[in-house]
């Protein structure tokens, strides 16, 4: 008998009961990591769609962030992968590249993004998939051996945290994992060693609030959104409670979600130099992803104007800079230089959200 999904929904249910144990733990460094490392594992040990998300949150991405990823020559975040490291391997001159991938969960999205790999004509490679989780490493290596893919894609139990590469890798894939990351500046130093001098680290990942909270700038817009929606919208579909006044939580109470998601890009900054930065989404988030947006219904007219609406004041707001970014795709070079390819005047510094910034009132939507 399997009873990780019900001490998971009861811990999740009855946190307050474990609050004395938490800050007991929490007194050592040592043994608050444990905590939250049991916790991480707990909470994806039987999880197989990582990425699963709800239709209203496709209805979004196809209609406002299709059209930039288009312009950039990718349509979705794995065929970014696929894009770059195939000019990876078209331009490295040598029998075979070595790829690793950071957080690789089941590996199911490297298993997708090899199969594209080679369609595309390219089968010299590997992909190292390194993550903390065994179960999902076991559910990754079955899946690859399904599709014929044991000779491309490799796993490794690794916490990276602590990671110390074995092998130098012409590509390092970072597909939202670096939000689960403590040790960010020693995970960065680590993947810039292990880069080959024309190496490239891909990043698809959240770049808020740490615990994906909202700022005060942003949270104001949120609040004034949130008082529109109707009460059946206002379900927290993972929790089951009703959240009739937005709760700005802090999703890195337990576990390492988002533990320190606000210092990646100023970390990648500061170690790297960057050919692509596309940064976006903050207000809009809240209402298409997995805890709200089952509640919308993509066929239905008011659900999609609001969407609309909320869409056009967050894009507004992001490009006055009054407020930032809160996912990205990057790619980073060790090189003094970038091709320094960005949306508009949305270079990585302008997204930066700096800890002291004194935001502008925002109040109204």
């Amino acid at each position: 008998m399997n009873i990780t999904p019900w001490l998971f929904r009861n811990l999740r249910k009855h946190r307050g009961l474990f609050r004395p144990v938490r800050r007991l733990l929490s007194r050592s460094a040592t043994l608050d990591y444990w905590y939250r490392s049991y916790v991480e594992k707990l909470r994806y040990k039987d999880v197989v769609e990582v990425h699963d998300l709800p239709p209203i949150f496709h209805y979004w991405a196809g209609k406002y962030l299709l059209p930039k990823f288009r312009d950039f020559g990718f349509c979705e975040p794995e065929s970014f992968f696929v894009k770059h490291l195939q000019e990876v391997a078209l331009n490295a001159h040598k029998e075979e590249v070595r790829f690793a991938s950071i957080g690789s969960g089941n590996c199911d999205a490297e298993i997708r993004i090899a199969l594209s790999l080679r369609h595309l004509g390219v089968d010299r490679f590997t992909i190292h998939c390194i993550d903390l989780n065994p179960a999902m490493l076991k559910r990754g290596k079955a899946l690859a051996e399904q599709n014929g893919l044991d000779k491309h894609i490799f796993t490794e139990k690794a916490d990276f945290n602590h990671w110390r590469p074995q092998h130098d890798y012409d590509a390092v894939i970072a597909n939202q994992s670096l939000h689960h990351v403590v040790n960010l500046e020693g995970l960065f130093d680590a993947v810039k060693e292990a880069l080959t001098p024309a190496g490239l680290f891909l990043i698809s990942d959240m770049i808020g609030r740490n615990g994906h909270q909202r700022w005060p700038e942003a949270l104001a817009l949120v609040e004034a959104f949130w008082s529109e929606l109707p009460q059946s919208h206002r379900r927290n579909r993972l929790t089951g409670e009703q959240e009739d006044v937005f709760i700005n939580r802090d999703c890195s109470a337990e576990g390492f979600e988002g533990i320190r998601s606000q210092d990646i890009l100023p970390l990648l900054i500061e170690r790297f130099s960057f050919d692509f930065f596309l940064g976006f989404s903050n207000v809009i988030f809240p209402f298409i992803d997995r805890c709200f947006g089952p509640n919308f219904d993509e066929n239905n007219e008011w659900d999609r104007a609001f969407i609309d609406r909320v869409q056009e004041r967050d894009e507004d707001e992001i490009l006055s800079g009054r407020i930032k970014p809160t996912q990205m795709l990057a790619v980073v070079n060790k090189r003094e230089q970038g091709k320094e390819i960005y949306f508009k005047n949305m270079n990585p510094a302008f997204c930066v959200r700096a800890p002291d910034f004194v935001p502008t009132s925002l109040t109204s939507a």
